[in-house]
């Protein structure tokens, strides 16, 4: 096989391992670019190639992950990862396992580990690398990634998400929540809430975000029946699509532009949090972006009128 070839073939693999690491796609990309240039430019064959190129995508996203830190704690507001549609790495043995470790709530909960717990974690744990390579990937001893390990595993379990075991639960009940949400229905919406659900939105300051953060089913319900049936008189639609493994939805404007993802955490046959990513920093991969004033400025518009 020649080199292009055998970039390719571990290019999933390679993208998987830069997105838990880093939380972005544009960055897991750039990662994953810069990985293939170093391998392009070596004139040493490695002994594996998975794993010099994994090395290497490691390595090159802890560098980033480090100088992303410095400014995701002047963020403005939540910081959330770039939304993800389409995880490029299968396994079908595993498939329930990757998606769950691609969640928003995982991401996020990994943000509380440091750079290299959290190589060491997303290697062992989610893709099952011998500590061997996982010492040679962060430059570390074996036993100091088993301590690694052990810590990244403590913080982990203390907020470990969870997630409604039957995917296909999942979608329906997200089936019927997209449905309420199109016809502004209450009751319908708090029905499927639990009653200390979360919706939390992630504007960056770059846009007008749906909500910093919103608790309680009723004051949830309220709000999303309120806004959506006006979204949809301004021709806004709400495109039904996996986002992080989980049940989701990309919302569109008029002209099919992106205006901002939607991801469900669902457990215990009610939806325990909503986000929303409408900083169009972090949907730019997803599509042409809407321009989030100009629809904020139609709504109230129609509220108006309706007034």
């Amino acid at each position: 096989m020649t080199k292009v070839g055998e970039f390719e073939e571990l290019r999933p693999l390679l993208f998987s391992i830069a997105y838990r690491i880093l939380g972005s796609v544009s960055e897991a990309e750039d990662a994953v670019q810069e990985t293939w240039l170093r391998f392009d430019a070596s004139t040493t064959v490695p002994t594996s190639v998975k794993a010099f190129l994994s090395t290497t995508v490691t390595r090159i996203s802890i560098d980033v992950l480090r100088s992303a830190r410095v400014r995701r704690e002047a963020y403005v507001g939540p910081w959330f990862p770039e939304p993800l549609l389409s995880d490029p790495y299968q396994d079908p043995s595993r498939s329930a396992e990757l998606a769950d470790s691609v969640s928003m709530a995982a991401l996020l909960l990994l943000e509380r580990l440091s750079p290299l717990e959290r190589s060491v974690f997303v290697l062992r744990e989610v893709f099952g690398f011998g500590f061997d390579d996982i010492a040679s990937a962060v430059g570390r001893s074996e036993a100091a990634c088993r301590q690694l390990l052990v810590r990244a595993r403590r913080h982990m379990e203390a907020g470990r998400p969870r997630f409604e075991a039957d995917r296909r639960q999942r979608q329906e009940l997200a089936a019927r929540f997209f449905d309420a949400l199109h016809e502004g229905d209450v009751a319908g919406l708090r029905d499927l809430l639990a009653a200390d659900v979360q919706l939390v939105g992630d504007g960056g300051g770059k846009a007008p975000q749906l909500a910093r953060a919103v608790a309680g089913a009723d004051n949830v319900a309220r709000l999303l029946a309120a806004l959506f049936p006006v979204l949809t008189r301004i021709d806004v639609t709400l495109e039904a699509r996996e986002v992080n493994g989980q049940p989701g939805a990309i919302v569109r404007d008029r002209d099919g532009r992106v205006l901002y993802a939607l991801a469900l955490d669902v457990a215990d046959g009610r939806i325990q949090t909503i986000r929303s990513v409408i900083n169009p920093e972090k949907l730019g991969h997803l599509g042409p972006v809407a321009d989030a004033y100009a629809i904020a400025g139609e709504v109230k518009r129609v509220r108006r009128q309706k007034g």
